[in-house]
């Protein structure tokens, strides 16, 4: 494979390493080496550290997104997004796409800092219970990124041992290989974590647990899912927060039901990013970004303006009909809680607003606070529309019949992740930690897997308090479904409604066969185009360039 740099800038800022005007004349002033800064308690807890960075680059980063939740059955392009062929799945989906190199770099990257705090820790100066912890937390790290790698591309390239020198050939190894690595991992490090380290924001035994139980699932170990699953909901001080609303309030992020998250904070100092992928791929400036890329233009449209309470607008992804259809807002919270559907006007005065006829207006006068724009899922006659004092974004405006998109810039959005605790408008960088795993799919994890053993009123046990939490108030009884509705397709239905935009979806259908009949039947924008080798990411071309064994590491099939 290319060279994987193992000392990132950041550490290479703490060896104070500095170079002359002329780029060619390197000096290394402290005299400081890798091996001898590892060898230092300073040095061998930093690359411990600089093992959880690269999850800041996959969660609550717009790539990570768009490669987790674009090209499903619940989200679709809008009109600023900057990488269509991955929602699409058309021609320009290929080794040349941007954004798959970027992610094949970091993760084994990633993988690469995992195998050399796994070589060193053994000989490092901490103690023998820290370096069991210590190893127990980067095993599970690495497991976490080889499952990364291996369900985007499959079986390619097992690096177990930490890269030094340039390699020039790759090797495939199977997917079963990937994943006996990955639960040797997991058992260690569920045998050595502690269920409350000293520092939060570090690997768990019950995170351990839960990512198990999602790997176990994605074998189809059914009864050994089930089991860990329920070990973190019995054993441990998790508990489902009262309300899905609590879930998103930005003072509450930190919360009973986050089982494993990637932390962020208000610093703007520490949210930055200290690695750059290169002039191809745009990494904005630190944080968790994911309040900018769900929110429609709002900001365009008459009595209003942008501003912190409704956030940046990047219009990046929008949700498909199919998504909005999901769910009854009449009974079930999650709605209101997941999608803006009105804006109220920040920007008072009077405007002229184009009746559906299109050559005709209508003056609207607008207070502060006044509705602005109301958007409805729904269809409204041209006669209700223009009876409206305010703009109105209807389903007919939205989606034509097909449910493919109309436009692309007038939407209801996904509003959960916005920041309001932002300083200024203009602010990318947000504060809000990013849930990895919540309590919530465990319970899912349980029906799931009883469900596919057959053991459906337990699977029903766990799948209805979801629903439950979920109600509105006094429709608990309405929310819950009988054992004779529970299929696969329910539970992927409801998992929908409750991790819309949580970076896991993409892996859900795929997982369960559905990615490409889901697709097909939900998503018209990437209808035509999805095959079944469209389970699998393409091998980046730079990678298959720089090999020197071209005819034994070959492009994934399908892709040129």
């Amino acid at each position: 494979m290319k060279k994987i740099n193992l000392i990132i800038l950041a550490l290479s800022l703490s060896l104070g390493m500095t170079s002359c005007a002329d780029f060619l004349e390197e000096e290394n002033k402290t005299g400081l080496t890798a091996d001898g800064y590892y060898n230092t308690l300073q040095g061998i807890e930093a690359l411990v550290n600089s093992c959880y960075t690269p999850m800041r680059f996959w969660y609550g980063k717009e790539h990570g997104m768009t490669l987790s939740d674009m090209g499903t059955d619940i989200f679709t392009r809008a009109n600023g997004m900057e990488n269509p062929a991955v929602a699409l799945y058309n021609a320009d989906l290929s080794g040349e796409n941007g954004q798959i190199n970027f992610y094949w770099t970091r993760l084994y990257s990633a993988l690469n800092s995992t195998n050399a705090a796994i070589g060193r820790i053994p000989d490092s100066p901490l103690s023998e219970n820290e370096k069991t912890l210590r190893m127990a937390e980067v095993r599970f790290l690495r497991a976490f990124y080889l499952w990364h790698i291996v369900e985007t591309w499959g079986g390619v390239h097992l690096s177990l041992e930490e890269v030094t020198s340039v390699q020039t050939t790759a090797q495939r190894s199977s997917v079963d290989e990937f994943y006996t690595q990955i639960f040797e991992d997991l058992q260690f490090a569920m045998d050595n974590l502690t269920a409350n380290p000293d520092q939060y924001g570090r690997a768990t035994k019950p995170a351990a647990e839960a990512f198990a139980a999602r790997m176990h699932l994605t074998r189809g170990n059914d009864a050994e899912a089930s089991r860990l699953a329920k070990r973190v909901i019995d054993e441990y001080d998790f508990s489902l927060v009262e309300s899905y609303e609590q879930l998103w309030s930005i003072n509450n992020v930190r919360n009973s039901e986050a089982v494993w998250i990637v932390n962020f904070t208000s610093d703007l100092i520490f949210n930055r990013e200290l690695e750059t992928p290169g002039n191809d791929i745009l990494i904005r400036d630190g944080g968790n970004n994911s309040h900018l890329f769900y929110l429609m233009t709002y900001d365009q449209l008459p009595g209003m303006v942008r501003d912190i309470e409704n956030g940046r607008p990047f219009a990046r992804f929008m949700p498909t009909a199919f998504l909005l259809d999901l769910f009854d807002e009449s009974i079930d919270s999650r709605y209101d809680v997941t999608f803006q559907t009105a804006w109220y006007s920040n920007n008072p005065g009077t405007y002229d607003l184009p009746l559906t006829s299109g050559t005709e207006t209508k003056s609207v006068t607008f207070n502060e606070g006044d509705t602005a724009i109301l958007a409805t899922k729904y269809a409204l006659t041209d006669a209700q529309k223009d009876a409206l004092p305010y703009t109105v974004i209807d389903r007919n405006r939205t989606y034509n019949t097909d449910g493919s998109p109309r436009v692309r810039d007038r939407y209801i959005s996904l509003k959960k992740f916005l920041d309001p605790s932002r300083p200024t408008v203009a602010q990318q960088q947000g504060k809000r930690d990013a849930f990895v795993i919540r309590l919530a799919e465990m319970y899912m994890t349980v029906a799931e897997a009883e469900l596919n053993q057959g053991n459906v009123s337990e699977a029903l046990e766990y799948f209805n308090t979801i629903r439950r939490r979920a109600a509105l108030p006094g429709q608990e009884q309405a929310m819950e479904v009988s054992a004779g509705d529970l299929t696969i397709d329910m539970i992927l239905d409801e998992k929908a409604r409750e991790f819309a935009g949580e970076q896991i979806r993409w892996f859900d259908l795929k997982r369960t066969g559905k990615l490409v009949e889901r697709v097909r039947a939900f998503n018209p924008d990437a209808a035509p185009n999805i095959q079944s080798f469209h389970n699998l990411r393409p091998i980046p071309q730079q990678q298959l360039d720089a090999i020197t064994n071209k005819d034994e590491f070959l492009q994934n099939e399908g892709y040129f």
